[in-house]
């Protein structure tokens, strides 16, 4: 009887391995679906040195609402990424801009500061854990943790962004709540926020309901 335990443990091993673990590298077929352990690897012979290379990792646009532009090297930008684990970004606030909280429910987040201020932090049901930050100065958001990021300073702040995983994920709090078409009668009673407040909102954010 004690090989059925040994073929389960087996089995659930096999279950959660990726691709790259079982080969040196597996860069992703993009045309290929998405599976839980990645995407499935790009043909050896159609593989080139540009699969593992990123280009434009430059600053982004932040002319928006929250003032911010996030540059993503993510799996689907980057094949070359794919089951290794790992991704980057880069963020841009412009003065008075924000990244309003979000989660990222695949990947545990470091932000490394190289221009300007940037106060951040998490959030738990029982503490806050809230830092200013300046260049050289870099703090870990652990996987799933609510979070946010504000240029607390002068002119623009910039930083990477490193994830351990190559397709993080993201949950914008403000998005969810204020760019769907649940009503705004139960947006409202859920938040305790004022219903014109919620309307005001889901217009800005173009929500319906």
């Amino acid at each position: 009887m004690k090989i059925i335990p040994i073929v389960l443990l087996f089995t659930l091993f096999s279950f959660t391995i990726t691709h790259a673990s079982v080969n040196d590298f597996c860069v992703a077929d993009l045309k290929a679906p998405d599976t839980p352990s990645g995407y499935h690897c790009k043909p050896l012979a159609n593989i080139t040195s540009d699969d593992f290379v990123f280009h434009g990792f430059v600053a982004g646009d932040t002319k928006n609402s929250f003032n911010a532009a996030l540059t993503s090297a993510f799996v689907t930008d980057f094949p070359g990424l794919n089951g290794l684990g790992i991704s980057a970004a880069r963020l841009d606030i412009a003065e008075g801009g924000s990244i309003p909280m979000h989660t990222h429910p695949g990947a545990t987040e470091l932000l490394i500061i190289v221009q300007g201020e940037i106060t951040a932090g998490f959030l738990t049901p029982t503490s806050v854990y809230s830092k200013t930050l300046k260049p050289g100065d870099i703090m870990v958001f652990p996987q799933g943790m609510l979070h946010f990021q504000v240029n607390s300073g002068k002119g623009q702040a910039t930083g990477f962004l490193a994830f351990s995983s190559a397709n993080p994920g993201a949950q914008l709090l403000d998005l969810l709540l204020f760019s769907n078409n649940l009503p705004s009668e139960l947006v409202a009673q859920t938040t305790f926020l004022d219903l014109a407040q919620v309307k005001k909102l889901k217009a800005r954010f173009g929500g319906r309901g």
